[in-house]
């Protein structure tokens, strides 16, 4: 292991999405909005490590969400939760861009 931290290696194991939003022009905080009410329902599914919404500090309609997941099942089963599939359906109309990539660790 190359991590001398503990913590640091847990958050390198699993299964991670770098989410990418865009929001329409008068949007930017209801989508806040619309992100923060997810992070709690979120943080307390069972495949769930980590779930982060960040919002830019030079743009104000660009976000950033960090999700951490124990493994791909644990995104399967975020992606087809109530709370989830809500959110979603309340922010598509509000947002011009939404980019979702997962990644897995490499070493």
């Amino acid at each position: 292991m190359i991590y001398s931290n503990p913590s640091a290696a847990y958050l390198n194991e699993g299964f991670v999405v770098a989410v990418n939003i865009v929001a329409k022009d008068g949007e930017a905080d209801a989508v806040a909005d619309i992100l923060k009410r997810l992070v709690a329902p979120t943080m307390a599914e069972d495949g769930v490590k980590f779930f982060m919404p960040y919002r830019s500090p030079t743009d104000p309609l660009a976000f950033f969400i960090y999700e951490l997941y124990v493994d791909e099942a644990g995104w399967d089963a975020h992606n087809k939760s109530a709370h989830f599939l809500s959110a979603v359906e309340e922010l598509l109309s509000r947002v011009s861009k939404r980019e979702r990539v997962p990644y897995v660790p490499y070493f």
